[in-house]
């Protein structure tokens, strides 16, 4: 539309020398790139590094191997994908060999509360279990987190993405807040890591 020197439109409307200026302006923000419109922001999400899972099996399994009380058993933990399968000749051991995978997954660096142990299974002489170490929010999970989140009254908005919350605030200090929200006591007892921080 072409403007004319008064500030009248072709069309006979007329823009006020206001909202002309304020166009102006923004666009030469766009152009030199100094409106920046991204908040900060961080997402929270559920995850665990699988070459230091694998390691703590086979920690896990050295030691069972070297242990007085396993002497002359046979047992073994074995990786695969994001289960650990636990196999031995009675089923107290199992929950022997469940507390040393444990300790070795946390001296890994990894969060224990991703375990998620299956029901044994007894059949004859052998003993198995599952562990499943779980990748990811569940959907009820996330909603927890978000309801948690917006009861809090903190100035942040909260929002699902796929197995992952994504937590977006004016301040840096309030995303602060908000993880010390979920770490600290009551907070939900999950495996929780805060990634891609944003400022």
């Amino acid at each position: 539309m072409r403007r004319l020197a008064d500030g009248k439109a072709a069309d006979g409307g007329v823009i006020g020398e206001y909202n002309l200026q304020l166009l102006e302006c923004v666009s030469t923000l766009l152009i030199i790139g100094q409106w920046d419109l991204t908040m900060p922001s961080f997402d929270i999400v559920s995850e665990f590094d699988k070459h230091e899972a694998s390691n703590a099996v086979d920690q896990a399994n050295r030691e069972i191997q070297g242990r007085f009380d396993f002497k002359g058993v046979t047992a073994s933990l074995e990786l695969n994908g994001d289960t650990v399968q636990l196999e031995a000749e009675v089923d107290f051991q199992l929950t022997q060999m469940l507390d040393v995978l444990r300790n070795r997954l946390i001296a890994r660096g990894i969060d224990a509360r991703c375990m998620d142990p299956q029901d044994p299974e007894l059949s004859g002489v052998r003993a198995r279990q599952q562990i499943v170490l779980k990748q990811g929010l569940e959907q009820k999970e996330a909603k927890d987190i978000v309801k948690r989140i917006k009861d809090s009254k903190l100035k942040v908005q909260a929002q699902i993405q796929g197995d992952k919350v994504r937590v977006t605030g004016k301040k840096r200090d309030d995303l602060q807040q908000v993880m010390a929200l979920l770490r600290g006591e009551g907070g939900p007892d999950l495996a929780l890591q805060f990634d891609n921080f944003r400022d």
